[in-house]
């Protein structure tokens, strides 16, 4: 049997939710930074109201919650001050967490980094958690606080590489940013954007399915590839020249890109697949690529 929410309130209405929301069959409230990104959410028909991550947040009772707004080193800012209704205050200083409803459904968007380096090895929705970056250890510790917070009702999905349209090796190939880097053995795991919005709603039209798995999701494909190849093809199918391999240790990458290259892994989708009878509908980036490709042209 499948449930639909009545309400989907999106904390965070960027670019993997907005997706969400044009094929959630409810309605569809949330949160974003500016007036004038509301006003054109609001123009497509979804419930947008400014908030600074500074004040109470008043979700409605009985909601599907989904938190996409990053952590701070204090955790999830979305915890802190959310509420859920009369007689429900936000969580506050003390993380009492008296603002959340019994009724309320959340899903936590984290990120698979909390595993750490497995040297090209596979993580599993089991697998253990060794975060080792600064932006790994707070979605890791905001997983924790949302788990007490909801006693362990909480979904967490786990999410690899986003990319989709406007957001592909297609822009950094034609804005000139793309590098073939090569560093020998490195693979990454990706999603689609579009099979992160099928994904979640999958989810949530299967609450008693997602309870029996164990409340970790990883929406991803089923191909980690090694990005030089991403880039290649992508390049191959614009009609463009092949880019020159840059080798790792002579890239000068920024510290960010740094670290991304220094953790390897390959990111397992098996349990999240057969729970919620969900499969990514571009299983490698190849059709992934090719979709992005043929919409531009429509």
């Amino acid at each position: 049997m499948t449930v639909q929410p009545s309400v989907l309130f999106i904390a965070g209405l960027g670019y993997s939710a907005t997706h969400l929301a044009r094929i959630w069959p409810g309605p569809v409230a949330g949160t974003v930074r500016s007036e004038a990104k509301a006003e054109a959410l609001r123009a497509d028909g979804i419930d947008a109201r400014v908030w600074a991550g500074e004040s109470p947040l008043e979700v409605p009772a009985g909601a599907a919650l989904l938190v996409t707004i990053p952590p701070d080193e204090a955790g999830c800012p979305v915890l802190r001050h959310v509420h859920t209704g009369p007689g429900h205050d936000h969580a506050g200083p003390d993380h009492d967490y008296t603002g959340l409803s019994h009724d309320l459904t959340v899903t936590y968007l984290s990120t698979t980094g909390v595993y750490g380096d497995l040297g090209g090895g596979w993580a599993f929705e089991w697998s253990e958690t060794h975060p080792q970056s600064r932006r790994a250890k707070a979605r890791a510790l905001a997983e924790d606080q949302w788990r007490e917070a909801t006693n362990g009702r909480v979904n967490i999905v786990r999410l690899p590489g986003i990319y989709g349209p406007g957001r592909s090796a297609f822009d950094r190939l034609r804005d000139g940013t793309a590098r073939r880097i090569v560093k020998p053995g490195q693979v990454f795991s990706r999603v689609h954007v579009d099979d992160i919005a099928s994904g979640l709603l999958a989810l949530h039209q299967r609450p008693e399915a997602a309870a029996r798995a164990g409340g970790v999701f990883h929406l991803c494909d089923d191909e980690p590839a090694p990005p030089q190849d991403v880039i290649a093809h992508a390049a191959e199918l614009l009609g463009m020249d092949p880019l020159p391999d840059v080798p790792f240790d002579e890239a000068d990458l920024s510290p960010m890109a740094r670290s991304f290259y220094a953790e390897c892994k390959r990111i397992s989708n098996a349990r999240t697949k057969a729970a919620l009878n969900w499969r990514p509908q571009y299983p490698t980036y190849r059709e992934g690529l090719a979709a992005i490709l043929a919409g531009e042209a429509d």
